[in-house]
C-alpha cells in the first residue's frame, strides 16, 4: 500500500521543526530515519498530515565519548554507534546497534527516533536503562533534561510534549573504585533480522574479583515499557557470582515482566525465554567485566 496524502516540510534547525509542529497540530509528525512511522503510514496505520524533515539539521549526528559519559546526537544512526569508538569502550552499546533489523535499518534509523517512538519491543530503552542516561529535549518552551526512567512512560507514549524533539542522549557509566570492574551485554531473541524481539534482556555488572558490587538489570519486549529487574539486580548485589546466584537473578527477572501472548509466543513462554537472555547477559557482562573479548550475537529461532 501507499501511504496517504501529507504535507512536507523541511527544517533547518531544531527550535524550527518544533514551531513548525507546534502550528501543524497534533496530526504533524517528525520525521528522522522513517524507520518505524514509514512503514506505519504504508499500512495507513500512521496517517499524518504533516510531516516535518529533520534530516537537514545540521549537528545532531554524532557520537562523543569523554571518559565516563558518552553522548548521541538524536539522528546518530545505529551503525554509526555500532562502529563508534565508544562501543568499543561499552561493548554494550555495540551488542544493541550492531543487532538492529538489517543493514538497511541501521544505516537510516537513529537512536533518537527509536526512543521517541517508545515502542516496547525497542532495543535502545532496556540497555541504556542499565546505565544513568537523560535525554535532552528541546521545543517552544525551551530546552529541558528528562532522565530515561521518566521519559518512557506508556507504549508508544512518551513525556515529549507538544512540538517537543529529542535533541541529545547522555549515557554515564556509574563510578566505580580502583579495584573495580565493570562489564555489560545486550541479548535479543528474535524470528530473524528483521522484526522486533520476542523478549530481551540488558545486564551491567560492578566486579571486584568475583563479588557484585553492583548490578542493573533490565527486558524489553516482556512489558509495555522496558522493564527495570530490580529484584534482579538485587539479587547479585555483595554476593560471589556462581551459578547459583546466577539462577536466582534470572529467576527473578522472568517474574518482573508482564509478557502479552501474541504471534510471537504464549505469555510463559516469554518469561522463561526472558530469563533465560538474563542468564546470559549475565554471565556475558561477568565475562567482559573481567577482561575477556567475547562478541555477542542475537538469538534467532
Amino acid at each position: 500500500m501507499h501511504p496517504g496524502r501529507f504535507r512536507y516540510h523541511r527544517a533547518a534547525s531544531l527550535e524550527e521543526a518544533a514551531t513548525m509542529l507546534q502550528q501543524l497540530g497534533d496530526e504533524a509528525r517528525p520525521l528522522a530515519g522513517g524507520q518505524s512511522l514509514v512503514p506505519l503510514m504504508k499500512l495507513r496505520l500512521a496517517r499524518p498530515t504533516d510531516l516535518v524533515d529533520l534530516a537537514f539539521v545540521p549537528g545532531l549526528s554524532y557520537v562523543r565519548h569523554e571518559r565516563d559519559e558518552v553522548r548521541f546526537g538524536a539522528l546518530t544512526r545505529h551503525a554509526e554507534i555500532a562502529d563508534s569508538d565508544a562501543a568499543a569502550r561499552f561493548p554494550i552499546l555495540h551488542d544493541c546497534a550492531a543487532g538492529i533489523g538489517d543493514v538497511q535499518v541501521r544505516n537510516r534509523g537513529t537512536i533518537g527516533g527509536s526512543l521517541a517512538e517508545a515502542d516496547p519491543s525497542g532495543d535502545w530503552a532496556p540497555v541504556l536503562l542499565t546505565h544513568a542516561t537523560e535525554v535532552r529535549c528541546v521545543g517552544p518552551g525551551g530546552q529541558r533534561t528528562v532522565p530515561l526512567r521518566e521519559f518512557i512512560l506508556d507504549a508508544y507514549t512518551t513525556a515529549l510534549g507538544p512540538g517537543e524533539l529529542v535533541r541529545e542522549i547522555v549515557m554515564r557509566a556509574p563510578p566505580h573504585a580502583s579495584d573495580e570492574r565493570i562489564g555489560g551485554a545486550y541479548i535479543a531473541a528474535k524470528r530473524c533480522a528483521q522484526v522486533y524481539a520476542t523478549a530481551s534482556a540488558a545486564a551491567r555488572l560492578t566486579l571486584a574479583g568475583d563479588v557484585c558490587r553492583d548490578a542493573a538489570i533490565s527486558l524489553g519486549a516482556v512489558g509495555l515499557t522496558a522493564v527495570d529487574a530490580t529484584e534482579a539486580a538485587e539479587a547479585l548485589r555483595g554476593r560471589t557470582l556462581g551459578r547459583e546466584t546466577i539462577e536466582a537473578a534470572a529467576k527473578a527477572a522472568a517474574a518482573a515482566g508482564d509478557p502479552q501472548p501474541d504471534m510471537r509466543g504464549s505469555a510463559e513462554y516469554k518469561r522463561v525465554l526472558a530469563g533465560a537472555l538474563v542468564k546470559r547477559a549475565i554471565e556475558i557482562a561477568a565475562r567482559r567485566a573481567r577482561g575477556e573479548q567475547v562478541e555477542v550475537s542475537h538469538e534467532y529461532a
